[in-house]
């Protein structure tokens, strides 16, 4: 029931540098995804509600939106 929360998948796999740093981002390995990005932007205050993103968790996922820097666009796996 969570999937029309689903509005826009922004980004998995590109090759680029983490922000602010000269390592590269988990998503250089498609090992992560970002999706609402219009409403849920780096420091913000993240719009996904806490079912959509249990969804995410339980599959193995980490969310950034409880990050110390909120990414609440951003899940990625936890585990590899």
């Amino acid at each position: 029931g969570y999937a029309k929360e689903l509005k826009t998948w922004d980004g998995c796999f590109i090759i680029r540098q983490k922000r602010g740093l000269t390592s590269l981002s988990i998503h250089s390995w498609a090992n992560a995804v970002d999706v609402n990005q219009f409403e849920n932007q780096l420091k913000a205050t993240p719009k996904l509600s806490p079912g959509f993103v249990k969804c995410f968790t339980d599959a193995g996922c980490e969310w950034g939106g409880t990050w110390a820097r909120k990414d609440g666009m951003h899940f990625q796996i936890a585990k590899i």
